[in-house]
């Protein structure tokens, strides 16, 4: 029981840990979403389109709370690690783009990445109970190289989650860059229908919004 309760202590600490990606985009860390925040939407909206595919729901679900759990000791490990300098100045040219790696770069840094995530899971999961512990790891392991089709069809609503909040932060002026790298990540990564049709609604509401937003506030300036 001891090994369940720090367990469940070291995961509440995602409650913290923000998300880098868009600390680095120019959003103050305190209006910047946690671990936890991302994983709560993710699920919600793997329970809806799961289900919409007829693939299982709560396999689906049970990864995208587990998905992001290493980041409780590696910390949250964005693209652009190794090229920001923390100057946001010089740094926003960078994130308006994503970034292109060589082939051999590419493979070294997912390489040291799952090291550092799986020296994470090690130590989070001592103790458990082994039933658990080995569903969680097998989920985790699922996840990043999408050997079954609920791996596969989670890691592209994370990179729908990722855009929605993206657009979110834009529309509010708290992202300071362009988003245009969410969406080229998007066209190479994304390519289920329901999820297009998606993007594609929520791209419309998104710069319908913004349109009649920017008006109102010509009209109100105009007067």
């Amino acid at each position: 029981m001891t090994a369940l309760i720090r367990f469940f202590n070291e995961v509440g600490k995602l409650k913290f840990i923000k998300r880098m990606g868009w600390i680095l985009g120019g959003v103050k860390e305190s209006e910047t979403e946690s671990i936890a925040d991302h994983s709560f939407r993710l699920a919600l909206m793997s329970w809806y389109f799961a289900d919409k595919k007829g693939l299982d729901v709560g396999k689906v679900i049970k990864m995208s709370l587990v998905h992001d759990l290493c980041t409780i000791y590696s910390g949250d490990l964005t693209p652009y690690d190794n090229l920001v300098t923390g100057d946001f100045k010089h740094d926003k040219a960078i994130l308006a783009k994503w970034p292109r790696r060589a082939k051999e770069e590419k493979e070294r840094m997912v390489r040291e990445q799952r090291e550092k995530e799986e020296v994470s899971f090690n130590k989070l999961l001592a103790n458990l109970p082994e039933k658990f512990a080995q569903e969680i790891r097998g989920l985790w392991l699922d996840y990043e190289s999408g050997e079954t089709k609920e791996g596969r069809f989670l890691a592209q609503i994370d990179r729908v989650e990722k855009l929605m909040q993206a657009t979110e932060y834009r529309a509010n002026d708290k992202y300071l860059t362009e988003i245009d790298p969410f969406w080229i990540q998007l066209k190479e990564l994304v390519d289920d229908p329901d999820l297009i049709h998606f993007i594609e609604a929520m791209d419309k509401d998104f710069y319908q919004t913004g349109q009649n937003e920017s008006q109102a506030t010509s009209t109100k300036t105009a007067h």
